[in-house]
C-alpha cells in the first residue's frame, strides 16, 4: 500500500506523476490534485490558503474532507502524515512540500525524520520534479540505479559511524559522515549498490539535472 501526500507548496514541486494507492491532499495541495484530474481519496487542512471560492470546489469534487482550525500544534502535513498512518502503509511519498516557505520545508524534514523512526517498516520519501529525500536508519540499503543521477548522505542529528559505500563512484570503508560536512555530496550510483552504518540517522537526495 503507498500513500502519496500532495502539500500545498510551490506546483512546479509537484510530482504529480506518482501512481499511489491512495491520494491525501493537503490545503491548497488539494486544489493542485483536482486541477490536474486527480481526485484524492482523502483532504486534511486549515484551508487558510485557498479563498472560499476555491473551498467550494474542493468540497463539490471531494467527499472526504477534515478541516481543522488554523491554531493548532500540528502542520497541516503532520495531519495528513497521521491519516497516511491509517491506511496501514508500506511506503509514504510527500511531494508539494518543498519550495517556498523554508520553515515549512524543514518542519517537514523533521516531521518526517521523527515518523521514519517511530516506523522503521514503513518507507517515507520527499518527491518533487528532480530529487527523492529520505532517512535511514543504522543498517544495509539497497542503492538501486535509477533516473537519479547522484546520490548524497549526510548527517541527521548525530555522526555516522562505520560507514560503507559500494556500488558508486567513490566508494568507501568503515569511514564517518559528522554533522556539518559536505564530504559525501554528490555520489553517483554506478551499479547496484548499498550504504550501511551505525548509529545516528542519514539523510539521503538522490538527485537529477
Amino acid at each position: 500500500m503507498i500513500v502519496a501526500i500532495c502539500s500545498g507548496g510551490p506546483i512546479y514541486e509537484v510530482a504529480f506523476s506518482l501512481m499511489p494507492d491512495i491520494w491525501i491532499g493537503v490545503d491548497r495541495g488539494a486544489l493542485y490534485l483536482i486541477d490536474e484530474g486527480i481526485y484524492p481519496n482523502h483532504i486534511v487542512g486549515d484551508f487558510d490558503s485557498v479563498t472560499a471560492e476555491e473551498f467550494a470546489r474542493i468540497s463539490e469534487a471531494i467527499d472526504h474532507i477534515e478541516q481543522f482550525q488554523a491554531e493548532k500544534d500540528e502542520t497541516d502535513t503532520d495531519l495528513a502524515l497521521q491519516k497516511a498512518l491509517t491506511y496501514e502503509p508500506t511506503e509514504v511519498l510527500l511531494t508539494g512540500v518543498t519550495g517556498g516557505r523554508l520553515d515549512h520545508y524543514e518542519a517537514t524534514l523533521r516531521s518526517v525524520s521523527f515518523m521514519q523512526q517511530q516506523y522503521p517498516h514503513i518507507v517515507f520519501k520527499i518527491i518533487n520534479s528532480q530529487n527523492s529525500i529520505q532517512f535511514l536508519l543504522p543498517g544495509t540499503h539497497l542503492l538501486e540505479q535509477s533516473d537519479y543521477s547522484y546520490v548524497s548522505f549526510f548527517s541527521y542529528g548525530k555522526t555516522l559511524q562505520n560507514v560503507t559505500l559500494r556500488g558508486v563512484k567513490y566508494e568507501t570503508f568503515d569511514e564517518v559522515i559528522e554533522q556539518g560536512t559536505s564530504r559525501f555530496t554528490s555520489n553517483e550510483i554506478i551499479d547496484e549498490g548499498s550504504i550501511s552504518f551505525t548509529g545516528g540517522i542519514c539523510l539521503m537526495i538522490k538527485s537529477k539535472d
